[in-house]
């Protein structure tokens, strides 16, 4: 397994990585979701402003941090191999201490040091604000504490001042932390507590913050975006942040991940209709469509609801792109059930579709459920389902040929010159599709004006018009 490196894009404060002061050399690596990222960016801000130097590869590091991903079974074993990729490293001399933060070691804090004993320290999600002093016993080798937890915070956690990770030109903006759902088949409520709200003004100062930074595109995550506000105004307030977040000068997109379908009002259509920065794209999660598995997930949402809400989302907001994400195989799914849901893939059409099979999370309600369903069956399921799916999106890949789309670039083509690597609106980085746009004198974060000239099943080509704006 290779261990990509970490591409700096900001340094903020004093003591950024190779300033003189630099009290050592650690390396990171960041696992799991886009949340997750945000976490990580605000560790590295906070060991660069204590004075360690972060270096791009783990050999030679005085430190090696792993944030690690807990949300289901494949991602662990992930974060568990990487985790011992880096204490083979420890072994040979080339690594001097391995740390393990995030969700997994906050889920699996009992049996994580007897899985790997090596570990020199391990933090829980919300020990990150003390990350430099973990590392601080890690680098001393003092063991008089191996572990670090501390309880879900009361009130959203700051995510200012964040070494950022990904492509200068667009971030994550974490709006809140945890998750109030009770489905039957996940974690994260164990892992990430309840859900508190950052308050709006202090949103408003981090998007600044942001696009004083090069951001031009704002990504709004967190467990659930359209329960926002619940708990600190006592309704939610997604619909105001937004309409904030469009006046802020220097951001060209916002994109809205981890819509769940109960809270999207019509308030909240209207202004993702009506902004000017707000893209037609939303990622809104619905796992299935049959009522009785989503009674069974304790969804909160029917069939009936769920098909009259995206009616009105395609009819208030033109070209919307809707991403969404299904489980199939969760237990006592039938097959007239799997069917119906691989029916309504076909016949909505989703612009967007991710399908993934039931994992068993021990602890979760869902464990305790009958009808547990083999693994081959689960997988044949989502084969299936992606199939159809991918005829769906091929056909709507060849229905863009000669439109023009706004792109924005994100960075040069490898593999042909004077071609570089964009994404229309309908693409969220790092989950979706891309542009190949030919074109000269671009750079990362321009955007352009694009003529879509071929489809290359779920990708597009394009040729440059004009300059970027």
């Amino acid at each position: 397994m290779s261990v990509k490196s970490l591409p700096l894009t900001s340094t903020p404060g004093t003591g950024a990585p190779g300033a003189p002061e630099s009290k050592g050399n650690y390396a990171f690596i960041s696992l799991g979701c886009p949340k997750n990222t945000v976490d990580s960016e605000r560790m590295l801000g906070k060991l660069a402003q204590d004075g360690y130097a972060l270096q791009p590869g783990a050999d030679g590091a005085d430190v090696v941090i792993v944030n690690t991903c807990g949300f289901i079974e494949p991602a662990r074993q992930e974060s568990l191999a990487v985790i011992r990729e880096m204490l083979d490293l420890k072994r040979a001399g080339k690594v001097g201490a391995v740390v393990v933060a995030g969700c997994m070691a906050e889920r699996q804090r009992d049996v994580l040091l007897e899985q790997v004993p090596e570990v020199d320290q391990i933090v829980g999600v919300f020990g990150r604000e003390e990350i430099a002093d973990v590392v601080d016993r890690a680098v001393s080798q003092r063991d008089e504490q191996k572990s670090l937890f501390r309880p879900a915070p009361v009130r959203a956690l700051e995510d200012t001042a964040r070494l950022r990770i990904t492509p200068r030109h667009f971030a994550y903006l974490k709006i809140s932390e945890g998750c109030d759902r009770l489905c039957t088949y996940c974690a994260i409520p164990k892992m990430r507590g309840k859900h508190v709200t950052k308050p709006i003004e202090e949103i408003i100062r981090e998007a600044h913050e942001l696009v004083a930074d090069g951001v031009r595109e704002l990504i709004i995550v967190a467990q659930d975006t359209t329960y926002y506000g619940m708990d600190l105004y006592g309704r939610t307030r997604l619909a105001e942040l937004l309409r904030e977040l469009d006046k802020v000068d220097g951001i060209e997109w916002v994109r809205t991940l981890y819509a769940y379908p109960e809270h999207i009002s019509d308030e909240l259509i209207e202004t993702f209709a009506g902004a000017k920065k707000i893209i037609p794209y939303l990622d809104m999660p619905l796992q299935h469509i049959n009522d009785r598995v989503l009674k069974r997930m304790i969804r909160r949402v029917d069939r009936a609801a769920t098909e009259k809400l995206l009616l009105r989302l395609r009819e208030k907001w033109p070209d919307l792109a809707i991403r969404t994400t299904f489980i199939t195989g969760f237990p006592g799914e039938t097959d007239a059930e799997y069917e119906e849901l691989k029916q309504f893939v076909a016949d909505f059409k989703f612009e967007r579709v991710g399908v993934f099979p039931y994992s068993l999370e021990p602890g979760t309600p869902a464990e305790k459920l009958d009808g547990h369903i083999p693994e081959d069956v689960k997988q044949a399921r989502v084969a299936a389902i992606m199939e159809v799916q991918q005829r769906v999106a091929f056909g709507w890949a060849e229905a863009q040929v000669d439109k023009e789309h706004p792109v924005i670039i994100d960075g040069p083509d490898p593999e042909f010159a004077n071609h570089f690597r964009g994404r229309t609106y309908a693409d969220a980085p790092e989950i979706d599709c891309e542009v190949r746009v030919k074109g000269k004198n671009l750079k990362p974060g321009d955007f352009v004006r694009a003529k879509i000239t071929a489809a290359d099943g779920y990708d597009l080509t394009a040729k440059a018009l004009g300059k970027p704006w």
